[in-house]
């Protein structure tokens, strides 16, 4: 392999995406973003086989790819193609690194648009400053007769 060094840093640009820490080994989820992201997906060449590539590269019992095992899954990659490992680097050496998409959000017409808020909520919403937000405010802790009718209450009929 030529150009070694350019591929060891994408598969560490790759093994660390989405990461804090500096991951040495490449994820089954990571290799596929890396084949997508640097345009080796096509008609020959699926993410089906993408997978099949992993399994068949990764060591028995394990979950990742090292960068030997990476640069013979290149070998396995190139072979599906039908193109040269050379080619093949040449194009995975082009590419810059992982791609993030952002998104933005969409504006939401009753949530956003404060003109559209009705009942208390258009008036500032509910306050603790008003006094009611205890429940002892609330309550009527007076002192009951033997049936549970405050002495207001009673008197009033």
């Amino acid at each position: 392999m030529a150009q070694g060094g350019d591929l060891k840093s994408l598969f560490l640009s790759f093994a660390g995406y989405g990461t804090r820490s500096d991951q040495q080994e490449l994820e089954g989820s990571k290799f596929k973003k890396l084949c997508t992201d640097c345009g080796l997906l096509d008609k020959k060449f699926t993410v089906t086989d993408v997978d099949l590539i992993f399994v068949k590269s990764k060591t028995k019992g394990s979950q990742k790819l090292t960068f030997p095992e990476f640069e013979k899954a290149l070998e396995l990659i190139a072979e599906k193609k039908g193109i040269s490992l050379d080619d093949l680097q040449s194009k995975l050496n082009s590419a810059s690194g992982p791609k993030t998409q952002a998104t933005t959000p969409d504006y939401v017409k009753f949530h956003d648009d404060k003109s559209t808020y009705t009942g208390v909520y258009a008036n500032g919403g509910p306050t603790n400053v008003d006094g009611k937000g205890d429940l002892s405010e609330l309550c009527d802790r007076s002192d009951a007769n033997v049936r549970g009718v405050t002495q207001k209450f009673a008197n009033s009929h």
